[in-house]
């Protein structure tokens, strides 16, 4: 397959110019301090459907003939594809079966359902969905809409590149994060054809999740491979194989690949959420974490692209504790204490000198190992940082307590 060209891309803009929204960019001045440069945020979190996958859909959908419209579209994704399939069969007239994994958040399965989809919930991970979709497709003659191994879903998602070069015309680095690898294939192609026209580069820097990280090794190898996958907060590109057709292109165009943590993300996510006003899912919060934990660097204007704000509020409520914990700001502490009055009230004046704030306290004489004479305290605590939860920790130590902090 030929790379989709320039005049393809700008095309596809042209048609879906009155179906997405023209998301803005927001200069960052926390990350801009941090990486040396400036650093602008793509806000696709605020596109319609709540992710850039609507572009890809839209198009899709658009080439399909009468006849292939007559015969419906199925699609599996764990939210924002099926969001973007869902809107944009609902626009056309399409009838849509979605097949979406039964852990789906709630915010991404009710809007599938609400822009008129039949959604069918079932597997652990996407890949049971994307294996149910091809089947159906197979019996019942559906147009089956891949999330990213399609030429059309590519040219649709390289629209953002467009307007990420239009917006900055200098810009020097792009860091988004990969799944399948549609979008960073189709944003990479319409970014280097429009910097090539204009005699310029743009490196272009994909980063993925560490516990689904399938980019790495099959590019080393030259071929998309497969990889056991972890669970990982960013369930949106937790994709265990590349996509053939983006892998090509990810191949020839990105620059760059690198991995992030859970903690990473966690802490991108709190960052977004304090310093930017800005509601993102994992998934999309990955370029700010690679930014944040060291892992790329820029010589000039940058954009990181937040690529989906669908997050189910519940997720949102344990990133966030769990990003506070990541950055130092909160911990959890178990102390045994002996058995005695004053022992809480002492522990509570250590805190309080310490310049700790306490926002929970389980007092109890029942746990695993306790001596008839002992009781566990356990604490949540709001530190200011690594160096004042370190500090906290020594000054309860000093006065002879054995704190230890409870992981998640």
């Amino acid at each position: 397959m030929t790379d989709p060209t320039l005049a393809e891309f700008e095309d596809a803009a042209a048609f879906l110019r009155g179906v997405i929204t023209r998301t803005p960019l927001d200069e960052s001045q926390h990350l801009s301090e941090l990486l040396g440069v400036p650093v602008y945020l793509k806000l696709e979190n605020l596109q319609r459907t709540g992710s850039f996958k609507i572009r890809g859909a839209a198009y899709r959908l658009s080439r399909l003939t009468a006849e292939e419209r007559g015969r419906g579209v199925v699609a599996a994704s764990a939210g924002n594809h099926a969001q973007g399939v869902a809107m944009a069969a609902q626009a056309l007239g399409i009838p849509a079966t979605i097949f979406m994994p039964l852990g789906v958040p709630v915010p991404k399965l009710l809007a599938t359902r609400g822009y008129g989809a039949e959604v069918i919930l079932e597997g652990a991970t996407v890949e049971t969905p994307l294996r149910l979709a091809a089947e159906f497709a197979e019996r019942t003659g559906a147009v089956l809409i891949h999330p990213f191994d399609h030429r059309d879903i590519i040219v649709g998602q390289g629209t953002l590149g467009l307007e990420l070069i239009e917006d900055i015309p200098d810009v020097d680095t792009v860091i988004m994060g990969i799944g399948g690898g549609g979008l960073i294939a189709g944003v990479a192609g319409s970014l280097k054809a429009r910097a090539a026209a204009a005699g310029r580069t743009i490196r272009v820097i994909g980063v993925q999740a560490e516990n689904s990280a399938a980019y790495p090794s099959s590019l080393a190898a030259g071929e998309p491979l497969t990889v056991a996958t972890k669970p990982t907060i960013a369930d949106g590109i937790a994709v265990a194989r590349p996509g053939n057709v983006p892998f090509e292109m990810i191949r020839g165009l990105v620059d760059e690949v690198v991995t992030v943590t859970d903690d990473d993300i966690a802490r991108a996510l709190l960052m977004l959420l304090e310093r930017a006003k800005q509601v993102v899912e994992p998934a999309g919060a990955v370029g700010v974490a690679a930014i944040l934990a060291g892992k790329v660097t820029a010589s000039g204007p940058t954009i990181s692209v937040l690529s989906g704000g669908n997050i189910d509020p519940l997720l949102l409520q344990r990133v966030v504790a769990h990003g506070l914990a990541a950055s130092g700001r909160y911990m959890t502490l178990r102390i045994p204490l002996p058995d005695r009055p004053g022992q809480l009230a002492r522990v509570s004046e250590l805190l309080a000198e310490s310049g700790a704030n306490v926002n929970e306290v389980l007092h109890t004489r029942h746990g695993q190992g306790l001596q008839i004479s002992e009781v566990i305290l356990q604490l949540s605590v709001e530190t200011r940082g690594e160096d004042h939860r370190a500090h906290v920790i020594e000054v309860l130590t000093a006065a002879g307590f054995t704190p230890t902090v409870v992981l998640d």
